[in-house]
């Protein structure tokens, strides 16, 4: 059997299995996740229909299986049973209980599939790895704030949402659109259209202090969420901020640089030029640089060392 067509196999194997894992799978989708032509596609799922699988072909829309028709579940690589390991530390850790639970029951469903092997190979990793989360990501008194999110933004109905800001002295009632989560910086936020705000807002879940489903339809088409996220950084006003930081601990703050609006950097000396184009100045990067101010210096702009002097002689004045 030559190398091209074992590859093909694969390659169709690949391809009912995605068909299964999706209600609709476009023919474009396919081509780009094989990289592959479309007319491999067609090919190759003529293939699968020339084979017995039901797949329903509709123009302008994609493929789909006929409802009810499942072949039994395709076996997993050791590499793939590697992945369930951390996949279930980090649900364990990083979703609500309720959801947790829900991960548990499907791992347990995985792993019965399982051969022997890949079953040793997971019971030899899952004693020897850990994750522990440095914030507390939900709120403890909402087991199921995440479930509800998700079901809110599958089924696009309205929750009630009892939530306190940072800002606010006391916590606001509110109905929110969901458009979607996203997790950063060890904390999980929502984006949703707020009707208290009759705008869009982002909410931190561990400052959720109530959240209960509604069966009130949404009034808006919204969108992907990375959009959302792309045109609120894209609107929102821009400094220029030049630092240069010691060699020494440059390497160490490369996974936070993109988060402060990071654009360029050059290194000078002992020193590395870092360029930026930050949108929250004086709370956000400002706070970022303090962690490593003894290790750094501000080239430009100027008020940006006001706004730090200014936070520091409040810390100094609280140690007195």
């Amino acid at each position: 059997m030559s190398t091209d067509t074992i590859k093909r196999f694969d390659r169709i194997v690949a391809i009912l299995v995605q068909l299964q894992s999706k209600r609709i799978v476009k023919a474009q989708e396919l081509a780009d996740s094989f990289n592959v032509s479309l007319r491999t596609i067609y090919r190759d799922v003529r293939t699968l229909e020339a084979s017995g699988v039901p797949i329903i072909s509709e123009a302008g829309v994609g493929y789909s299986i006929m409802e009810g028709y499942r072949l039994p579940p395709v076996m997993f690589t050791r590499e793939e049973a590697s992945s369930f390991v951390a996949a279930e530390k980090l649900m364990q850790n990083y979703v609500d209980k309720s959801l947790g639970s829900y991960h548990e029951s499907a791992m347990l469903k995985i792993k019965s599939v399982l051969r022997g092997r890949e079953k040793d190979w997971i019971s030899a990793l899952e004693t020897q790895i850990t994750v522990d989360p440095s914030q507390q990501l939900f709120n403890k008194d909402l087991p199921n704030a995440l479930e509800i999110l998700f079901e809110s933004i599958a089924e696009r109905k309205q929750f009630f949402l009892k939530y306190h800001s940072l800002q606010s002295e006391h916590p606001s009632e509110r109905h929110i659109e969901p458009v979607g989560l996203y997790h950063e910086n060890n904390f999980w936020y929502l984006l949703g259209f707020c009707h208290y705000r009759n705008d869009y807002r982002q909410f931190r879940t561990d400052r959720m202090l109530a959240i209960k489903r509604t069966t009130i339809p949404f009034t808006k088409t919204h969108g992907n969420l990375e959009d959302h996220l792309n045109k609120s950084q894209t609107e929102l006003p821009k400094t220029k901020v030049v630092i240069l930081v010691d060699k020494t601990v440059a390497r160490y703050i490369n996974n936070q640089k993109a988060k402060h609006g990071f654009i360029s950097e050059k290194t000078i000396g002992n020193q590395v030029e870092m360029t930026f184009m930050a949108t929250y100045l004086k709370d956000g990067f400002a706070r970022w640089y303090i962690m490593f101010a003894d290790y750094a210096e501000i080239v430009e702009p100027e008020s940006l060392k006001q706004d730090i002097k200014a936070i520091l002689k409040r810390a100094a004045e609280r140690l007195e």
